[in-house]
């Protein structure tokens, strides 16, 4: 899957002017609230029209505002989860997943009804009202209406941004087995730094209405272009590495990153099993000498690439220890103190407790 997304728009004092590709699996559109994201979705799904544009999948044309084109929203075959469910609240969860499969139409879909309805645990809610379902239910029953509609695409705008934490944390799971299971691409908006290193294979960062940076997911979430898209505090690395041992005793797993290792608290790991780990960069500490005596567990050696000063005067130091790359987040004072420079070897220390998986 190919989408070519390349348009200009201006609404008030904001301009829109954007450019990017998007492939199979998850692209993230991520960036700050009111930076253009949603504006972006909704011209993707052809809910609003650029004034100039061009929007391709796969080699057809949906939007071309030269020609005089717009492929009308009801034949491009999206699928669209909005921020909230919106679903009809006079029917039944059965009746509105019915209303989702009413637009696939003798279309083959890439999941049967039982399949979906397994995917995301929904089958005993069927008889039930939207009015009697918590908000992680009902989100769930939306992404399985949306997937009913046999969709060619699926776009997520923040489906998780009006669920508290634990809710979220209910519903990511379901999210995750979509995206590894029904093979449909999806392109998902968020400002959340978790959500979209728990997601992603592709970020696109959006920052006022223009393309701030695009790449891997473990790649641009590890760069100072995270503070252009959201909160620094949020900043940190996004590992991508393999379970090689597991300690049930201990319920700690040994995930390695090359030549690298992290010790990572856990009751779930199966040996082999690829994860992604999140390291905030508040969480990690450096030290020039070995540190002894202390309780963290991970102590990495690693090289400095670079340090970088920013607006609040905190340092972002980033690090390459071995196959993997860190980001620390430490004063200005810590690191006159100990004179750090680029080139420079340190001892990177991660509290295990911090590791987001």
């Amino acid at each position: 899957m190919t989408l070519i997304v390349d348009v200009e728009d201006r609404r008030g004092a904001f301009s829109l002017n954007a450019q990017f590709t998007a492939e199979a699996g998850v692209t993230a559109l991520f960036g700050r609230s009111g930076s253009g994201k949603t504006t972006l979705m909704r011209m993707i799904a052809g809910l609003d029209r650029p004034a100039r544009g061009r929007i391709q999948l796969d080699g057809e044309t949906l939007l071309d505002t030269e020609r005089g084109r717009c492929v009308p929203v009801h034949k491009r075959r999206f699928g669209y989860v909005f921020q909230e469910p919106r679903l009809f609240p006079h029917l039944s969860v059965a009746r509105n997943l019915d209303y989702g499969a009413w637009f696939q139409r003798g279309r083959s879909g890439r999941g049967t009804r039982k399949t979906i309805l397994d995917l995301l645990g929904i089958e005993h809610l069927l008889n039930r009202q939207p009015a009697t379902l918590s908000g992680g239910e009902k989100q769930r029953v939306a992404i399985g209406r949306a997937l009913l509609s046999s969709p060619r695409l699926l776009l997520m705008d923040e489906p998780l941004a009006a669920l508290d934490e634990a809710r979220k944390q209910e519903i990511l799971p379901y999210i995750e087995r979509l995206r590894d299971e029904m093979g449909i691409p999806i392109v998902y908006v968020s400002h959340s730094v978790a959500e979209v290193a728990r997601l992603a294979d592709r970020v696109v960062v959006v920052d006022q209405g223009r393309i701030a940076a695009i790449g891997p997911a473990a790649d641009i979430l590890s760069r100072a272009e995270i503070a252009v898209a959201h909160d620094r505090r949020e900043a940190g690395a996004l590992l991508e590495g393999v379970v090689r041992a597991y300690d049930g005793k201990q319920g700690l797993a040994t995930v390695g990153f090359g030549s690298a290792e992290l010790l990572v608290p856990g009751i779930d790991f199966e040996i082999g099993k690829p994860v992604r780990l999140h390291v905030p960069a508040r969480d990690v500490m450096l030290a020039t000498r070995p540190p002894e005596g202390i309780s963290a567990l991970n102590i990495v050696a690693g090289d400095i690439r670079a340090v970088t000063r920013g607006p609040d005067g905190m340092l972002d130091v980033d690090l390459a220890c071995g196959d993997a790359h860190l980001v620390a987040r430490i004063t200005a004072l810590s690191g006159e103190r100990l004179s750090l420079a680029p080139g420079q070897s340190v001892f990177a220390i991660l509290k295990t407790v911090a590791l987001q998986r």
